[in-house]
């Protein structure tokens, strides 16, 4: 059953036999029409998320400016007259939970939450506390503001959380970080993350669980850091109202919107590129429009944000909330994304002092006329697109003429090829070949993932190839742990995509 008490499709969805049967019982929501995509930024990179980057928020004229924050002093806190202040510890058993209306209607219901939590979030200063004196006084941690709603009272309430900075190392499953929470009578537990991208709570008044629709998280100047300017830090923080993924926002049709606004944004991208007839490096005489489908690019913007242990424990459920993302927030989904590795945005492209990833697009792929700032241009996802179709022809290149060739002529399934290239470099392309060489697997008898029998059943990650007796799944052998569920999780998600487009 979905959260909405409707049966999932997904129900009668037969399965490839390396994955395990229970993993489609646990998927809730996402229908067959919807599998589309499939994610693998690093559980690292999703898990222990670095300082974030300032990136400004999209203009939206409905919505009043943010408030400057406020500082206090002393290791004491601007209260309001009912706070209290406690050290709050994680505690099991409490969950986010979904709200309550009809299905027709819910995402709407949902949508106009969403926007009262961000205009009431924009009035709200953050609290800031300051620890020791003269040289030695600090900032204490990082004050962040959730807009709570309250089915009962039909009511908002606003609970302070104050995080560890800098960010802690943080795992699912380990060492529960602790912080300290500013709220009456509202008792709270770490869901996930650190970061401005992912952290998130769930809270309860009595109890009543409480649904999250807005949060406001402040970015520090990582210079005034450096020299502990921290009077400055808090008087310079730029504060974004941004929802990270929470189940109270989880619904059907945004996940249909999400997989909708992928696609159309995939489709624009390439008919820009068609439109100023940028040549492809890889395939002389061809057009880079022709390059790449919408559904490959399409795939690697859900591939950057799923993590892989959901995946793995999940598989298409994990997208679901990727995509719902997608749907609900359109342009600003995964805009403060960031890797440990710095990479930014949906698609997850580095600078590295201004000689990263993206800046090499831009300088190989004039044509595309990328926007030249890192940050503007890597999180903005139609130009992102681009960049990555560029990307993909570039790495292209660099194969041996028999892949390229064989890419060519089947475009989704050897993109296993260009996407191991995009997440890991050409490394790992070789390194593929090879293994590949090893199984006795022709590049050209690579199929898209099928049906087989459960005797024929093998442990995935894996490949599909045409063999004498037809169809068959063929384990990858370890090489590159990432990379190999990286492989996987396209295959899966593309194979649904190819079908159904």
């Amino acid at each position: 059953m979905s959260a909405t008490g409707q049966t999932s499709p997904l129900a009668d969805l037969r399965q490839s036999p390396c994955v395990p049967r229970r993993s489609l019982a646990a998927v809730g929501l996402l229908i067959v029409a919807f599998a589309l995509l499939t994610g693998c930024a690093t559980t690292d990179d999703l898990a222990d998320e670095p300082e974030p980057t300032y990136i400004a928020e999209t203009a939206d004229a409905t919505l009043a400016a943010p408030s400057a924050p406020t500082a206090a002093s002393g290791g004491e806190t601007k209260r309001e007259a009912d706070e209290t202040v406690r050290i709050d510890r994680p505690k099991n058993g409490l969950t986010e939970v979904v709200v309550e209306a009809k299905a027709d209607d819910r995402h709407e219901v949902i949508r106009d939450l969403v926007i009262e939590a961000r205009n009431l979030l924009r009035k709200v200063e953050l609290q800031y506390v300051f620890t020791g004196k003269g040289r030695r006084e600090t900032l204490r941690g990082r004050p962040v503001a959730f807009a709570l709603w309250s089915e009962t009272s039909q009511s908002w309430s606003i609970a302070h959380v104050e995080i560890p900075r800098p960010p802690v190392r943080w795992r699912p499953g380990g060492r529960p970080m602790p912080f300290v929470l500013r709220a009456p009578g509202i008792t709270a537990q770490h869901v996930k993350g650190t970061g401005a991208e992912r952290l998130m709570f769930s809270f309860s008044k009595g109890d009543e669980p409480l649904k999250v629709y807005g949060r406001k998280f402040p970015v520090f100047d990582s210079k005034l850091i450096a020299k502990r300017r921290w009077r400055a830090v808090a008087e310079t923080a730029k504060p974004i109202v941004y929802l990270p993924f929470t189940a109270d926002t989880l619904d059907p049709r945004f996940v249909t919107d999400g997989r909708d606004y992928l696609r159309a944004t995939a489709k624009r991208a390439i008919e820009e590129l068609r439109r100023a007839a940028v040549p492809s490096s890889a395939f002389p005489g061809q057009l880079l429009a022709d390059v790449v489908p919408a559904e490959v690019i399409m795939t690697l913007a859900v591939i950057e944000q799923t993590d892989d242990v959901d995946f793995r424990r999940t598989r298409l459920q994990a997208f679901e909330e990727v995509l719902s993302q997608y749907g609900l927030k359109r342009e600003e989904a995964y805009r403060f994304s960031i890797s440990r590795a710095k990479a930014i945005g949906p698609m997850q492209f580095t600078n590295r002092r201004g000689n990263g990833t993206y800046a090499l697009v831009v300088r190989r792929c004039p044509g595309a006329r990328l926007d030249p700032n890192f940050e503007r241009g890597a999180t903005d996802l139609l130009n992102a697109m681009k960049a990555a179709i560029c990307l993909f022809d570039i790495e292209l290149k660099q194969m041996p003429s028999e892949i390229r060739e064989a890419y060519w002529d089947n475009k989704t399934v050897l993109g296993i090829f260009p996407v191991a290239a995009y997440n890991g470099g050409p490394r790992n392309v070789t390194r593929l070949r090879r293994v590949l060489d090893r199984m006795g697997v022709d590049v050209a008898a690579l199929r898209a993932p099928g049906i087989a029998d459960e005797s024929r059943a093998v442990p995935c990650p894996c490949v599909w190839r045409e063999g004498p007796d037809g169809l068959a799944p063929v384990t990858i052998p370890s090489y590159n742990n990432e990379n190999r569920w990286y492989i996987e999780k396209y295959q899966s998600i593309i194979s649904l995509l190819g079908e159904r487009s």
